[in-house]
């Protein structure tokens, strides 16, 4: 079967939902999440708390690429599951925020709301850079209107799709919430306008 899955950021954490069939009368292949930080592990910019300025920027270092690690190993083994499950995969979707100023660490650490926003982008772009490092077919869309731009990508009214999330909900069970509608309707987003993957 065509599958392509999406994912939706959170703080290390991200929620995966594959989608397979077609747009029409989609099937839910899986429900998962996948770590984007080690067990334990604080928010980077947030773990620096009480560092000097050297090692903070020394701790974010070692954190982002755990992240980038943790992000593309859990995508392909999530492409290594669809495909020993005898899948065709089609690509990905990511929900991606509106990008970062030029801030360097030290600018973002001096202002606690600039390390929210860091962390937020933080999480989603290792997502994407993942996706690219498995050479997936990648789809993205804004975060903050996912519902939205998934139902006019996919030429749906949004009724149209609030109902197809519902019903791969009730297949899917609880927890059914915000994450997973919206990295369902990115996988729909991916599934309809991916090619197969190589």
């Amino acid at each position: 079967m065509r599958v392509a899955f999406g994912l939706k950021a959170r703080t290390g954490r991200a929620a995966l939902v594959a989608i397979g069939g077609d747009v029409h009368e989609p099937q839910l292949i899986e429900r998962s999440q996948m770590k984007l930080l080690p067990d334990g592990a604080l928010a980077p910019y947030h773990a620096t708390e009480g560092l000097d300025p050297a090692d903070a920027r020394a701790s974010v270092r070692r954190s982002i690429a755990s992240a980038h690690r943790l992000a593309t190993s859990g995508i392909r083994e999530a492409e290594r599951r669809f495909t020993d499950a005898g899948h065709e995969l089609y690509g990905c979707a990511v929900l991606v925020g509106t990008g970062m100023p030029d801030w360097s660490t030290d600018e973002i650490l001096a202002v606690h709301v600039r390390m929210h926003k860091a962390e937020g982008e933080l999480f989603r772009d290792v997502l994407v850079a993942g996706a690219r490092a498995c050479d997936l077919e990648l789809t993205t869309l804004p975060d903050k209107s996912a519902i939205d731009a998934a139902a006019n990508m996919l030429g749906l009214t949004r009724a149209r799709l609030d109902a197809q999330l519902a019903t791969l909900g009730k297949s899917a069970g609880p927890p059914w919430g915000k994450d997973q509608k919206e990295a369902a309707a990115a996988a729909l987003v991916a599934l309809k306008h991916a090619k197969r993957a190589s």
